[in-house]
């Protein structure tokens, strides 16, 4: 098959979606050529359904088609309803996955399923949050902490804690603009509410509503579902592990792990190396238990475990084609329905544990959380006795894999800049060396590539070639979701991927021992992202804006993805976008977003669909942002000199 021809990066994926093809399996590949031309409208965004006078279909073109809806929405309204409901819809899916952790660290108990791993952490979220510590047991506190947590969901008054954490220039301008989020459950409600039939038909305003509700998710629900997270089952340091579909064995029961919920898949590494487990998995013939990742919670589980990565959300299907995956163990968000007729050709069985994410034709085991430890030994259970049903004829795993070091959370980060602190002049445990290297110019800046994959484009290639472009050009890379296991299956989660980085970075890389592309976990830890950037804004003295960074998300396909790159933008970081959003039916809504709302916030959004032409517009960028923090520093710098002269 010819490069241009080819889906994938990856090869092996070419070779399993063949195997697919020769065993009469659908694909999403299949599915998307049935599809064949998709509904011009409705990539524009110029389709409404929220009420039953329609759907309309409005053309954004003058003379051509009808110009408003029954109602008389205009395209720019139903684009910019269309747009406010999908970052509510995401908000809703971190941030209701935020929810539940904070029930988890409600019940946790010493001698329960689940304990508190990282004190240090709950005491100082205690400290931040004003709840009394001193004389008292750490679960009670951490039962405190959590109905604080809790109440951040609905209070009926105030705004939320976490983005007391921003820089103050950027608090005030989310004070200037009305968009300090309150309750998360209330901004997502009033979405809900004004985008009805009837209610706000301005889009502008549905912008300024989208941010506030963003922000709920960035600097409410996803922060507190990272920091929970940790809290719960500690907070990740480097761990080396393996990547891509050759992590899986031919000899061991291998389980797949899909979702996003921490609270089972810790659970299912517990039951995995439980001796009992390990037992029965000898008795039905297999050497042991090989547990694998997909999506956020292998994200989950390798920076904490060293679980191994099978792949990305796209690998999802074809993981169970290589007809070795016993189970595959899902809770909520990314799960293809198709699992049900794919793994229906295999032994393998497709196993959902939560109410929230039931799939027809799959086994449903309820996770119990109340008994979690004994819940999950059951699902595996179920997934060590299936071992004994492999197809023998269908067995095929590919070789391909690679090594990567997963799991730098924020302290992680710090602690390796420590490396190059001289304790005689500096603290440690701070962003200066990391600020240092920006102003100095070492690293031109920093990227956050995060996201999911979309068959819209060729899979992983975009954020690969953004990758390595970047880490050439002296721009240091994070990386979460998806994209961070794209990055780990191509080596570039190893400090052998250092040879690749211009020589600034290299230099960066040798001094603090990290590789050029630092994993920092799933897509709800992106505001790992949004903790380091406003702690070298807040270090610089300077605004999020101001700093020589920006957010990419090459591949993007989900509702979530759109209330994070919203969250990003109003936190004063551009967006770069690979795949077209569905809002061009609407010109006002696109010059906001990739024009007037940098006036607002200081950032905006861009998009190309080539991602080499994508990554010269981020190379510019940084480079104009470089530019104004100089002279802005230099200003300062010049003050200072004439004030102290004035003295």
């Amino acid at each position: 098959m010819s490069e241009e021809k080819m889906v994938s990066l990856d090869i092996i994926d070419e070779q399993l979606i063949k195997k697919a093809e020769q065993e009469g399996i659908e694909t999403m590949w299949d599915r998307k050529k049935a599809m064949k031309t998709p509904c011009g409208f409705g990539e524009q965004g110029v389709c409404c359904r929220i009420c039953a006078m329609g759907p309309c279909r409005v053309s954004p073109v003058e003379g051509k088609g009808a110009q408003r809806g029954i109602c008389g929405a205009t395209a720019d309204t139903i684009v910019a309803r269309n747009f406010a409901r999908m970052v509510a819809a995401g908000t809703s899916a971190h941030s209701d996955h935020a929810r539940d952790i904070a029930h988890v660290m409600h019940m946790a108990s010493r001698d329960g399923s689940y304990t508190i791993k990282d004190e240090k952490k709950l005491l100082a979220l205690a400290e931040e949050w004003e709840v009394k510590t001193e004389g008292r047991d750490i679960y009670d506190i951490a039962h405190e902490v959590a109905e604080v947590a809790l109440n951040e969901f609905g209070k009926p008054f105030g705004t939320l804690r976490f983005p007391e954490r921003a820089p103050e220039p950027r608090k005030k301008i989310w004070k200037e603009l009305g968009i300090e989020p309150r309750a998360i459950d209330r901004e997502i409600a009033t979405i809900m509410h004004s985008t009805s039939i009837g209610c706000t038909s301005d889009a502008e305003s549905l912008l300024k509503m989208s941010m506030r509700t963003s922000l709920s998710n960035g600097w409410g629900g996803s922060m507190m579902g990272s920091e929970f997270t940790d809290i719960i089952f500690g907070t990740p340091t480097p761990t080396v592990t393996e990547a891509n579909l050759g992590v899986l064995e031919e000899k061991q029961v291998n389980i797949l792990l899909h979702g996003h919920d921490p609270s089972l898949s810790e659970m299912i590494v517990m039951a995995a190396n439980d001796p009992e487990m390990l037992k029965l998995a000898q008795e039905v013939g297999a050497e042991g238990i090989n547990l694998a990742g997909i999506c956020c919670t292998g994200n989950e589980v390798t920076m904490r475990h060293g679980v191994k990565l099978a792949g990305t959300f796209y690998q999802q299907e074809l993981a169970v084609l290589t007809g070795v995956i016993e189970a595959v163990i899902v809770d909520v968000q990314c799960i293809f329905p198709s699992l049900t007729p794919v793994t229906d050709c295999y032994h393998t069985k497709f196993i959902t544990t939560s109410p929230k994410a039931k799939v027809t034709g799959a086994t449903h085991i309820e996770f119990n959380e109340a008994v979690a430890l004994e819940s999950a030994k059951a699902i595996v259970k179920a997934a060590v006795e299936n071992y004994a049903n492999r197809k023998q004829d269908k067995i095929f795993i590919p070789k391909s894999k690679a090594q990567a070091i997963t799991g730098y959370s924020v302290e992680a980060v710090v602690k390796q800049l420590d490396r190059v602190v001289n304790s005689h002049i500096d603290s440690q445990g701070t962003v200066k060396p990391l600020a240092d290297v920006l102003k100095a110019g070492v690293l031109r800046g920093a990227a956050g590539i995060v996201g999911c994959n979309n068959p819209k484009v060729r899979h992983e290639y975009s954020h690969i070639e953004i990758m390595k472009k970047l880490i050439a050009n002296d721009v240091i890379v994070v990386t979460t979701g998806c994209a961070a296991q794209a990055a780990a299956k191509a080596g570039l989660l190893s400090k052998d991927a250092a040879k690749l980085a211009g020589k600034g970075l290299q230099a960066v890389c040798e001094l603090v021992d990290i590789p050029p592309v630092i994993h920092l976990g799933s897509c709800v830890d992106n505001t790992r992202i949004l903790k380091l950037v406003s702690a070298v804004a807040k270090f610089m003295d300077v605004d999020n804006s101001d700093l020589p960074v920006v957010g990419v998300a090459p591949e993007w396909m989900s509702e979530k993805a759109v209330a994070i790159g919203t969250y990003v933008v109003s936190s004063g970081i551009d967006v770069f976008l690979g795949v077209v959003p569905p809002v061009t039916g609407s010109k006002e809504v696109m010059d906001i977003l990739t024009n007037k709302i940098e006036d607002m916030t200081g950032a905006k959004f861009f998009v190309d669909t080539d991602p080499h032409a994508l990554t010269d517009v981020m190379l510019a960028r940084i480079e104009e942002k470089r530019e104004k923090l100089e002279q802005k520093l230099a200003a300062r710098a010049e003050e200072k000199e004439c004030a102290a002269e004035l003295a």
